[in-house]
């Protein structure tokens, strides 16, 4: 299959290590060789890998390019060989991809002078779409050569963060002179010498990281930058400006020098087309854009602007079609443009593939040493070497390239793949039925029901089974070698959360680089902003590090030569809680960041603006002025946490000193915080409720609390009609959704509290669940949902009646002019949508509308019921992060996912690296249950959530953990009365 010197160096992937000959399953179907070589004079092509190792392959000229690639393929045992392609230099010296469907002797002009060079082609947006190491080795190879060459351009720090990586897969843990010497004889990115301290800094602290995990953490790293997979082809526009034109999975793009200054995504793309030197993007018709029908560029030439033309329909073939495109039938007479076509599996089809097809191949150990090809210096004694047969990271190399050859001067898309229901449903019935899969989700939909509605405001999960992970027997027996001890799982939750914290914190911490860079921004905000978040991100960021090397240490996977007893987590937790705590010596003034930043956005409408924008962004899951008060209830759930742990423990064991000593010391400052945090959380409420409602002028004002937000039918002349109403410490506000854009809710009227009394009204009007609010002016007549609905809302509004008898509380006149009921028609707003009728409405991620529909505001206005504050306060204290498993809808499969539990919702992610959910799920209305034995789960540590029809069962590892799983969600299921829940805070099992 492939020649090969008599150096040892050259030899295949498998004939390194003696393993036996690959079948070749890279881009075949399942079971299948290579395809036979058609006849003809062979000639020998050589191919440079990402390693820069070459090999020798002997194919007939006949051959097409696909023989070859697939030759490269099967000799590296490289499954998912889709991502990857050949490309050379050609006659008219452009570097182009080899293709598939041509032969080689028509492509390749001198084959044996001619190198052809394997590289990635496809850069997905998320590496965790990677399924095999071995893919994931090979695109690290990739950046590391495009760090090298200068075209993956970054700042200096994600440089030396990049680079750290590296060394560390390559020569293991840090050493500090050996560290220095690999630095000073071997260069990863150009100008290194001023970086080398900081790329030491930054490699001191991947001790006990694998190979694996450092391919992983330098694609993390590597995918956030803006030149990540990026390929310029140099254009200028109409006015003759110089830019340049790139192609990602999301659509083309334009840079100017190393600046991306357009985005063109795939869906506002109608047609792209060439004609001589112009390269054109024909857009789709947009009211609201400012953009002109039909865009043009100018590029050097003919060829350019086809070469650059063919890997746009590769790219959006490969990202956004489900399967390869069908070849266009020959014409009997005349032919018109091009009939190139992209060749090969989409993405869709290759992790459908992998994850699905039982072929198996050798598996890739990374654990092995580096070939000294891939290393200048020898890995350390640290990785061992398995005694099984295996892959070596080195040795899994092999270098290929594509070209498109030809191309169509005329390639249209596609409206919309497909429309996928945005109901509560947790999992779509079936792949057609999805928006545009790419690998990483399947929930980028059209951005309008077909008959125009406006999109439900609940996200759902549409995780299908064709894009899942499936667990088997294997994955329990796995689990089953980690500890048993009850201690052991909550140190475990203390992991989970505080990644999820540390997340939040960048979330943060990226909110201030935005306001930081306008100088819209008041000093003092940016001041306030820095001087709080920026050291507690730092701080916790090395806390997590500490937990994440114990959590390792206990669970007996680490490869750390340090012998001693590390089945504890009281003694870090002392250690970093006496260290956090001069950090919190100001989190009682965050009421004032809250404060500050409001009144910088009230005189700026620019800062305003930018503030909406970033809320809107996917990593923005919850309000923003959420995130703001984090770190104070991150020191609750530290709280609690060694609360349980010395309730577990007895007092002989060597973790109950630490633990309750640290608990003390929490302890401390919770109570000190607690009577500001109480006034914090109120008046986030309010901020929060302000951008949902229209018609109120000034909500912020001393003294006015938030108690209670839900749906009522109000009756008037025209019936019940459905109302959101809003209980505050001095008025109640009635207000109808908006048919707008913004998705507010419209203040119809205000009922002051001064003077209100309250009646049952169900047999005076024959409606079940009502009452009446007989004010000083005026009286309304409502009725409850549930007689439990009922009796929350009349509890709580007699209590704030109360309240305003004994207060001099603000002034109650809240509404921008005298809206009445008669000015605001009651038809005229938003009708009620019904749990199945949201099922055919649709959403887009891709452009989000400009308020965000998703509050909870919005959730009790579709699931009809209501929330206090109360249960507000309860929520953020039992917040959870975990990997939970997911039954599949028509299988017995499992699907792992990382589930963040917050704010009334589960969020769902791949992994915990992930930015942003891929999905929500609202849970107030459900119910959480244990199956029952007819329902058929033959697993431990299941639970059931249910609402209406919509059923989905979660899988635990543990009895802790299940049980905390069933604790936080009943806490979002079953909202109680203030009364109760008072209660229930106090003597709350922590």
């Amino acid at each position: 299959m492939a020649e090969s010197d008599p150096e040892p160096v050259t030899f295949g992937a498998g004939h390194r290590l003696g393993a036996p000959e690959t079948l070749g399953i890279s881009t075949l179907d399942p079971g299948h060789r290579p395809p036979a070589m058609p006849p003809g004079r062979h000639v020998t092509i050589r191919v440079r890998m990402l390693d820069d190792s070459e090999e020798l392959f002997d194919i007939s000229q006949k051959a097409s390019g696909k023989v070859l690639f697939d030759l490269v393929c099967s000799h590296m045992n490289l499954i998912e060989g889709d991502y990857f392609g050949l490309e050379f230099q050609n006659h008219q010296k452009m570097i182009v991809w080899l293709d598939h469907i041509k032969p080689i002797i028509k492509q390749l002009r001198r084959p044996k002078h001619t190198i052809l060079r394997f590289a990635v082609k496809f850069f997905p947006p998320d590496h965790a779409q990677l399924l095999e190491e071995l893919t994931r080795y090979l695109f690290a190879l990739q950046i590391k050569q495009d760090l090298s060459s200068g075209s993956l351009t970054c700042n200096n720090s994600s440089a030396a963060l990049m680079v750290s990586h590296i060394i560390q897969s390559e020569i293991g843990d840090f050493e500090e002179s050996q560290c220095r010497s690999h630095l000073l004889n071997n260069n990863y990115i150009p100008d290194q010498m001023p970086l080398i301290d900081k790329i030491m800094e930054c490699h001191s602290k991947n001790i006990g990281q694998t190979p694996a995990e450092s391919d992983y953490q330098l694609l993390e790293v590597a995918r956030r930058l803006e030149m990540y997979g990026i390929r310029l082809h140099p254009a200028k526009d109409r006015e003759g400006t110089i830019l340049s034109l790139a192609v990602a999975h999301t659509g083309v793009l334009v840079f100017q020098g190393h600046t991306k200054i357009n985005a063109f995504n795939w869906s506002k793309v109608r047609k792209l087309s060439f004609k001589r030197k112009r390269f054109l993007i024909k857009l789709r018709p947009d009211l609201n854009s400012s953009y002109q029908d039909t865009l043009e560029f100018l590029m050097g030439s003919r060829d350019c602007c086809k070469v650059f033309w063919k890997i746009c329909v590769e790219y959006h073939a490969f990202f956004r079609l489900f399967e390869e495109p069908k070849p266009k039938p020959k014409p009997v007479l005349f032919t018109r443009g091009s009939s190139f076509r992209f060749s090969g599996r989409t993405q869709k089809q290759v992790i459908d593939y992998v994850r699905e097809t039982e072929f198996k191949k050798l598996p890739f150990d990374s654990r092995v040493q580096h070939d000294s090809r891939l290393s200048p210096l020898p890995s350390p004694c640290h990785h061992e070497v398995p005694t099984e047969v295996s892959y070596s990271r080195a040795a899994a190399l092999l270098v290929l390239h594509t070209i498109p050859a030809q191309a169509t001067d005329n390639y249209p898309f596609p409206v919309c793949l497909s429309v996928a229901s945005n109901s509560p449903h947790l999992s779509a019935s079936s792949g057609h039925s999805h928006g545009m899969v790419n690998g990483q989700k399947s929930l980028e939909l059209c951005s309008h029901s077909p008959d125009g509605r406006q999109p439900s405001p609940l996200t759902s999960p549409l995780l299908n089974d064709a894009c899942s992970v499936r667990t088997d027997d294997e994955d329990e027996v796995r689990r089953k070698r980690f500890p048993t001890d009850r201690a052991y799982f909550i140190a475990k939750e203390l992991l989970t959360t505080e990644r999820t914290y540390v997340k939040d914190l960048e979330v943060i911490t990226s909110f201030q680089s935005a306001v930081g860079q306008d100088e819209a921004t008041p000093d003092s905000l940016k001041s306030t902003l820095f001087s709080t978040f920026e050291p507690l991100h730092k701080f916790h960021t090395g806390f997590l590090r500490e937990v994440e090397q114990r959590l390792a240490l206990w669970e007996g996977r680490s490869n750390a030569h340090i012998k001693g007893d590390y089945q504890r987590i009281g003694d870090v937790m002392l250690k970093n809680l006496q260290g956090l705590k001069p950090l919190t010596a100001n989190l009682h003034k965050q009421s004032e960041v809250l404060f500050e930043l409001e009144k910088a956005c009230r005189a700026s409408r620019k800062l305003e603006s930018l503030c909406r924008d970033f809320e809107l962004q996917k990593v923005c899951y919850i309000p923003l002025t959420v995130f703001i008060l984090r770190p104070l209830h991150r020191l609750i759930h530290y709280k609690q946490i060694l609360e349980r742990l010395c309730k577990h423990y007895l007092a002989t064991h060597v973790d109950f000193r630490d633990c309750r000593a640290a608990l003390a010391d929490v302890s401390e400052v919770v109570d000190q915080l607690q009577r500001s945090l109480i006034k914090m959380e109120n008046l986030q409420k309010l901020l929060e409720l302000k951008k949902d409602l229209i018609g109120v002028d000034n909500l912020l004002v001393p003294g006015r609390e938030f108690i209670r937000l839900g749906c009522l039918s109000k009756l008037s002349g025209k019936g019940l009609q459905q109302r959101m109403f809003f209980l505050f410490s001095d008025v109640i506000l009635y207000t109808s959704r908006g048919m707008t854009a913004t998705n507010q809710f419209k203040v119809h009227g205000q009922l002051p509290l001064h003077g209100m009394t309250i009646r049952e009204s169900e047999d005076e009007w024959g409606v079940p669940h009502a009452f009446t609010l007989v004010g000083q002016q005026q009286s309304v007549v409502v009725a409850a949902s549930s007689l439990t609905e009922m009796e929350k809302w009349v509890e709580d509004i007699k209590m704030a009646i109360e309240m305003a008898k004994t207060s001099n509380g603000p002034s109650s006149d809240l509404l921008t002019s005298n809206l009445t009921d008669s000015k605001c028609p009651e038809d005229s707003s938003a009708e009620a949508e019904s749990e199945d009728d949201m099922a055919a409405s649709q959403t887009s991620l891709e452009r989000p509308a400009p308020h965000r529909g998703n509050t909870m505001v919005h959730v009790c206005w579709h699931r009809n019921t209501s929330v206090s504050m109360v249960d507000f306060s309860i929520a953020v204290e039992n917040q959870l992060s975990g990997n939970l498993l997911r039954k599949f809808k028509n299988s017995n499969g499992w699907q792992k996912l990382w589930v963040v539990f917050t704010n009334f919702s589960l969020f769902f992610y791949k992994s915990h690296q992930d930015d942003y959910p891929l999905a929500s799920l609202p849970l107030l209305g459900y119910s959480v249950t244990v199956p029952s034995e007819s329902e058929n789960i033959h697993k431990d540590y299941v639970f059931k959530l249910h609402f209406k029809s919509h059923i989905y069962y979660f899988r635990s590892e543990s009895e802790y953990t299940f049980e905390r799983w069933m604790e936080v969600i009943r806490s979002a299921t079953i909202p109680s009365s203030r009364a109760r829940a008072m209660n229930s805070k106090e003597s709350h099992p922590h």
